[in-house]
Order: C-alpha cells, then sequence, then structure tokens
C-alpha cells in the first residue's frame, strides 16, 4: 500500500494514465524483438504499470527509440540480428498507444543509437556491430534518404575491443558538432556539421586511455563554460572534460575529473558501466551500473517474498568547475540496467534492467536528486534496450 501512496502522490493532478515505450531484444526462443507500450497509471494494487499493446514490425534485436520528430511518430532501430541488414523503422502512436510500421529504411548491420542534427534535417545513426558511422537526410514525418557511411578498421588493448564498437551519437549544445564514443577503438570522433548540405566532415577525436572504452557521453553548461562526461564501459569510469571550441574548426578537450561509479567502494570486479544521463534540470548527472549487483530488493511479483539481486544507478552533483561530487549510489531494481530514463519533470526514473527482463519505475527527490522507493514494475518477458516517456 506504501508504494500505492507514493505512487498516487507523484502523479497527483494527473487524470490521465502516462505511455511509456519500451524496445526489447526477441525474447528466448523467437526471434523477434518487440516495441511495447506500457501504461502508468495513479490506479492502486499491481495494475499501476501495464502492457496496453506491443509492436513486432522493427526486426530481432529492437535497441533504440526516438521521438525527436514529434507528430505521433516514434522510430525505432533494429541490430539486425536475424537478418542481412539493420533498419531504421518509423511507427506511428495511435490514440490507443498501439503502434504500425509506416517506413523502413534499410541501414548498416549494428545500429545502436541515433542523433537528429542540422535542425533536424538529417540522421546520424552509430554502428556497433557495422563499426561504422551512417547519416541520412530527413524529409515530412521521417523519410530517411541514405547521405554518407564512414567505417572504420581500429581496435583497442581488451578482448571486447577486437574491432571497432561505435556505440552513440550525440550532438554538442552548439548544434555545430556530432560526437561518437567508439568503444572498441578508445576513441570519441568528433564531426563536424555542414549546415548548407547536413555532409559531415572529421575533426581530431578524443582520445580516451586504452582499454577504457567509451560508451557514451553528455554535455553539460554552466556558467558560460562547457563540459563533456564520458562514461568507460571497460574502465568503469566516467571522465570530466572541459571543451575549446577551436578557432580553426573541431574541439579541444582538457580533463578535469576521473572519477569511479561506486561512491566510497571499490569498484566490483566484473562490473560494466552503461548508460549516463543529465537530470531534466540540468543539476544532476546520473550513471547505471551492470553485472555487479550490490544491493538486493524486493520481488516485484507480490506473490513471491524471495528478495532478488539488483544492480545500480549512481547519481552525481556536478561543480561549477566541472568537476563531480557523488550524492547517491541506489538500486536499479534488477540485473543489467542497459538504460534509464528520467520523465519530463525528472520526479520519476525508469529502468530498463536487460537481463531480468523488466522495467522499473523509481520516484526522484528533484532538489536532492537522490532515487527513492520502486513505486512500479513490469515484466516485459525479454531483454530490455530502451525507454522513451510520452510526454
Amino acid at each position: 500500500m506504501a508504494i500505492a501512496n507514493l505512487l498516487l502522490a507523484t502523479l497527483a493532478g494527473s487524470a490521465a494514465a502516462t505511455k511509456l515505450y519500451i524496445t526489447s531484444y526477441a525474447p528466448p526462443n523467437a526471434t523477434v524483438g518487440a516495441v511495447t507500450t506500457l501504461e502508468l497509471s495513479p490506479g492502486l494494487g499491481q495494475g499501476a504499470l501495464k502492457s496496453v499493446a506491443a509492436n513486432n514490425e522493427c526486426g530481432s534485436a529492437p535497441t533504440w527509440l526516438d521521438d525527436t520528430l514529434g507528430n505521433d511518430v516514434i522510430f525505432c532501430v533494429d541490430e539486425g540480428f536475424q537478418t542481412p541488414n539493420a533498419s531504421i523503422n518509423t511507427l506511428k502512436i495511435n490514440a490507443d498507444g498501439s503502434l504500425k510500421s509506416i517506413a523502413k529504411v534499410d541501414t548498416i548491420q549494428g545500429p545502436v543509437s541515433t542523433q537528429f542534427f542540422n535542425k533536424n534535417k538529417a540522421l546520424a545513426l552509430a554502428h556497433y556491430g557495422g563499426s561504422a558511422i551512417s547519416t541520412f537526410t530527413v524529409s515530412g514525418k521521417g523519410t530517411f534518404t541514405p547521405l554518407q557511411n564512414f567505417t572504420f578498421v581500429a581496435k583497442g588493448p581488451r578482448p571486447e575491443q577486437e574491432a571497432s564498437h561505435v556505440h552513440e551519437a550525440i550532438i554538442d549544445p552548439t548544434g555545430q558538432y556530432l560526437l561518437f564514443p567508439d568503444l572498441g577503438a578508445d576513441v570519441v570522433r568528433v564531426y563536424c556539421i555542414d549546415p548548407a548540405t547536413s555532409l559531415i566532415a572529421a575533426h581530431d577525436s578524443l582520445q580516451s586511455k586504452p582499454g577504457y572504452g567509451p560508451r557514451h557521453a553528455v554535455f553539460r553548461k554552466t556558467g558560460g563554460k562547457t563540459y563533456l562526461y564520458v562514461i568507460h564501459e571497460l574502465g568503469n569510469k566516467i571522465i570530466a572534460y572541459k571543451v575549446e571550441y577551436l578557432e580553426s574548426g573541431g574541439l579541444g578537450f582538457k580533463e578535469v575529473q576521473e572519477i569511479g561509479l561506486y561512491g566510497s567502494q571499490e569498484t566490483p570486479a566484473g562490473t560494466k558501466a552503461a548508460e549516463i544521463s543529465v537530470s531534466p534540470d540540468h543539476r544532476f548527472i546520473v550513471a547505471s551500473n551492470r553485472n555487479a549487483t550490490v544491493f538486493s530488493v524486493d520481488n516485484p511479483d507480490p506473490k513471491n517474498s524471495t528478495k532478488i539481486p539488483s544492480d545500480s544507478l549512481v547519481t552525481f552533483a556536478p561543480k561549477n568547475d566541472g568537476t563531480l561530487e557523488f550524492v547517491q549510489l541506489a538500486p536499479s531494481g534488477g540485473s543489467f540496467p542497459r538504460h534509464f530514463k528520467f520523465n519530463k519533470d525528472g520526479s520519476l526514473i525508469a529502468v530498463g534492467n536487460q537481463n531480468t527482463f523488466t522495467v522499473d519505475v523509481f520516484t526522484r527527490n528533484v532538489k536532492s536528486g537522490k532515487l527513492g522507493a520502486r513505486v512500479a514494475s513490469a515484466l516485459i518477458g525479454a531483454p530490455v534496450t530502451n525507454i522513451v516517456w510520452d510526454e
């Protein structure tokens, strides 16, 4: 009852339920993944988070969702585990939350992240499996035309770095540059955008430390200064850089801090850092740790009293000099939190626990940045990869 009451308080004043869209890989013994529509309502009991629709038109390995363009469409990227090509899939959002495929474009194998750029006139993809970057021009509600492809032959010193693995595409705060953390090559690739053509051109990369494996990154501006925070899957560190915009073009990076992801605790063996995100009010940075279940939490099944192991989310407060101050280490609600997403006002956070097949929703104190109780959980039945709030 306490969990339900917390959920009621969080959603007070909202007559309508909130929808979330969830991608998941194909479940065991199946060949097709799904985009599931969940509904988070202010109702009591186990109906607080429930599945209302599922779409299987995004291939075997739906891995990323993007709702940047609005217009009742959402874009789903399929890594293409079971097919010769991967794809970008345009899904129409119906009034009841169900989805319908209205377009599909084949891509290089292994896309895992998207980034619209140049005033949403173009789209960039990061290809983990394909060791590549690709771009497309965009027209209408999401018609994609291939523009450029860049493939890389590079590797790092660790077994997981046998090839280039471009893991994310992000845009800088000015909209002039795209950055691509490459886990396999230990670099963050930097490209300048031509606003007239949407073509991108390479500039000097940010070199990561050997074997660190940069996975994702976020920008944050404060006091007229710009900082970049890169999370490293293999090194299990966040490194903060002060960013300089060079007169000759390109970006300069000055390291200001390297910090672990477990507060005062030792970094557990085998852990794998994953997601990093800035809170909606830009006052906190949150990251996820996988493969090191340092917590145990109540079973989301109310009929099962056995606690389950849980990985963690870590919260930091950035200072004016760009350094991070540890705030909290909190449970993710399950195993292998590949992705998480704040709701619009930052009062809730939804976590995709890939290996326990669940989406877990926690309250969050916007003022302190700390996560609170788990207020809802849904069993997806397949490895969860990405989450988007429909707000």
